[in-house]
């Protein structure tokens, strides 16, 4: 007579698995990645493949010979954080600094917690942020596009959030005539500026992601529509103040405000269960990277805004969950 095995709930079936979802975001990735091939050449190639390759090594080493568990690489997990974290670096960043920032992400960022389904931190970022802080020269020197066999001695030149940066330190709004018109920020067709990390040259590109992940649904708008609105409505307000704060339209389309809001701040393990908490966690990252932006050290504060929002998750997910079936409301 066969065992009757009784589970806890929620009994649930679905066709989602690791696998499907994870290659669901590789796909979406890849209209940036042609982008970046076109734009970068050889320094994208070398960049996204040195990441690539160091993150699902490192899964596998530290899967087979630390943890002495079944490496599970093929699920795809390792390949979305080696993408991710490569699509965060420029263009003619070292080798050996891309396997630091790979190892750091893959073993201090993932694989410390236990692996996947147990990190609370995005992996990618945490080895974005730790290059970041680590070799900040490194990772603050932006190729211009269209150097298509140059990789570690391409020309740089500014990008359009230092402009920004420096209107605002200046108090002089003339210095924003520097910035590209939308449709050049929205398609990266500027040569005369460094067009920032690899995954970030062209905002088209990244949403015809954005529709593939809705359309597989993959992901939902709650976290990204948010993240972006409130970057819209608070610059909208600065900029109407104060005329040395960009344009909300110039915020949006550039730096990685579109890559972190799609493809990073949506990560499963990392963001909220619930649509009420998630919009509560755009609204948040938008906030702070607006707030980091402006006023922080960094030109840039997509990252540190989701990494800071990561640790707020849990909190997020006990005060803001649906109602047990059954739960008769407190009076």
């Amino acid at each position: 007579m066969g065992k009757l095995i009784v589970s806890l709930s929620p009994h649930a079936h679905s066709s989602e698995t690791v696998e499907k979802n994870m290659y669901g975001v590789i796909i979406a990735l890849v209209p940036a990645i042609i982008v970046s091939l076109i734009y970068f050449g050889l320094g994208s190639a070398v960049v996204l493949l040195s990441s690539v390759a160091s993150c699902v090594f490192f899964e596998w080493a530290i899967t087979k010979y630390m943890l002495k568990a079944e490496p599970h690489v093929s699920d795809g997990s390792a390949i979305v954080t080696g993408i991710l974290l490569g699509m965060n670096l420029p263009s003619n960043l070292p080798v050996w600094i891309i396997i630091i920032g790979a190892l750091v992400a893959i073993g201090v960022g993932k694989m410390t917690f236990g692996g996947l389904g147990n990190n609370p931190f995005n992996p990618a970022l945490v080895g974005r942020c730790f290059l970041l802080v680590s070799f900040p020269a490194q990772m603050t020197s932006w190729p211009l596009a269209g150097q298509l066999t140059s990789y570690l001695d391409a020309e740089t030149g500014a990008t359009p959030l230092s402009i920004m940066k420096k209107a605002i330190k200046d108090g002089d709004p003339s210095v924003l005539g520097g910035l590209p018109d939308a449709t050049h920020m929205l398609l990266g067709t500027n040569p005369t500026l460094g067009l920032g990390t690899i995954g970030e040259v062209c905002a088209l590109a990244l949403l015809i992601g954005f529709v593939y992940l809705l359309w597989k649904k993959v992901i939902t708008w709650h976290i990204p529509v948010s993240i972006i609105g409130t970057v819209f409505v608070f610059t909208a307000l600065l900029h109407l103040a104060n005329p040395i704060y960009a344009s909300p339209v110039s915020e949006i389309l550039s730096g990685g405000l579109m890559l972190g809001a799609i493809f990073m701040a949506t990560d499963y393990v990392t963001s909220p269960m619930t649509h009420k908490g998630q919009v509560i966690y755009g609204i948040a990252i938008g906030f702070l990277t607006v707030v980091i932006r402006n006023w922080g050290s960094y030109p840039e504060g997509m990252s540190f805004a989701i990494l800071i929002m990561n640790a707020f998750t849990p909190l997020i997910n006990h005060y803001v969950k649906p109602k047990r079936y059954g739960e008769v409301p407190a009076k």
